[in-house]
């Protein structure tokens, strides 16, 4: 039986721990398609997985990788053929279901997205599980009422993965962008994205009252801990913050205020089972009005065989932008 590379978390005294492996099919869940797969990336959720501290994982060993993009080997759905470019993201790949960190993936057709006319398969690894929760969160705030007139919208880790493509999306849109960011090196990149106002988190001072002065239209939100109750308490009237990550923590503690006299929307963003209807449109306007513009300046490729040593730097925070991993040539 063939073998082939993959990055694999495995249990070992409780403990869950990654490394570098050779797997055969018969190895991997089942799946309906076969794919040589040419690309992942890394989000925060696969570094909490691969460094084992967070419990993201449901059962071990498991392939790592939220993300995965390539080309059908073998199909047994009428809906797709071999040699197709695809590429899922979410739908439980790394956590309940082999991912993305191996040389092939066998999934289920129904989470299977196909690569989109005019963005290559490096592309929709670069935008990833992270740009589209970005995206998502933009078009949930959108739903709700938010438009670039209505005032500036913040993001806040403004300077990772989803963050920094946020600040691309909206600033395309047309929106006025406060981006927040504990990363004074970020500054200028945060400007070349399209970010009008930085603010520094280290030195913000968040207030204690139970409404704030009101900033903003809107907010995009992956930090979570005490940035969301911020957010939330200087929010302008009638804004919806999207809440899209815990990398600050996963409580907060709010008074009702900000609901009842403002009328303040917390949107929750769960970008892993949305619909695929949905999630093919969402994909759509990725290609076209929120292409993300700078994605070549947002993103930074790594060999498959770098990628063990990759995780710390997302767990010490001192990663900037998205991180692709190559695993293959590109067809």
């Amino acid at each position: 039986m063939e073998r082939f590379r993959a990055y694999q978390v495995v249990e070992e005294d409780g403990n869950a721990t990654g490394r570098m492996t050779e797997v055969g099919l018969d190895d991997l869940n089942p799946g309906d398609v076969t794919l040589r797969v040419t690309h992942s990336s890394i989000n925060y959720k696969d570094a909490l997985a691969a460094t084992g501290k967070g419990r993201i994982m449901r059962r071990f060993p498991l392939v790592a990788g939220i993300d995965v993009a390539g080309e059908v080997l073998e199909s047994s759905d009428a809906r797709f053929d071999a040699g197709d470019q695809v590429f899922a993201t979410g739908y439980g790949l790394g956590e309940e279901f082999d991912g993305g960190f191996c040389e092939r993936a066998r999934v289920s057709a129904d989470w299977l997205v196909p690569l989109p006319a005019g963005l290559t398969l490096h592309d929709a690894m670069a935008i990833g599980t992270a740009g589209f929760t970005a995206a998502l969160a933009v078009q949930r705030m959108e739903d709700n009422g938010l438009r670039p007139g209505n005032g500036p919208v913040a993001v806040s880790g403004a300077s990772g993965g989803l963050g920094s493509i946020a600040v691309d999306i909206l600033a395309g849109l047309g929106y006025e962008v406060t981006g927040i960011t504990g990363k004074t090196s970020a500054h200028d990149f945060l400007r070349d994205l399209g970010a009008t106002t930085i603010l520094d988190r280290t030195t913000l001072d968040m207030g204690k009252r139970p409404l704030e002065r009101s900033q903003w239209a809107g907010a995009v939100d992956p930090v979570g801990g005490d940035m969301l109750p911020w957010l939330t308490r200087s929010a302008n009237r009638h804004a919806s913050i999207a809440s899209c990550g815990l990398a600050g923590g996963h409580e907060f503690s709010l008074t009702v205020m900000p609901f009842i006299l403002r009328g303040v929307n917390i949107l929750g963003v769960d970008s892993v089972a949305w619909p695929m209807n949905k999630r093919r449109a969402l994909w759509a306007r990725l290609t076209s009005d929120m292409r993300p513009r700078q994605l070549s300046q947002i993103t930074r490729t790594i060999p498959f065989a770098d990628l063990p040593t990759a995780f710390d730097a997302f767990m010490d925070g001192t990663v900037t932008g998205r991180t692709v991993v190559q695993i293959a040539e590109s067809p």
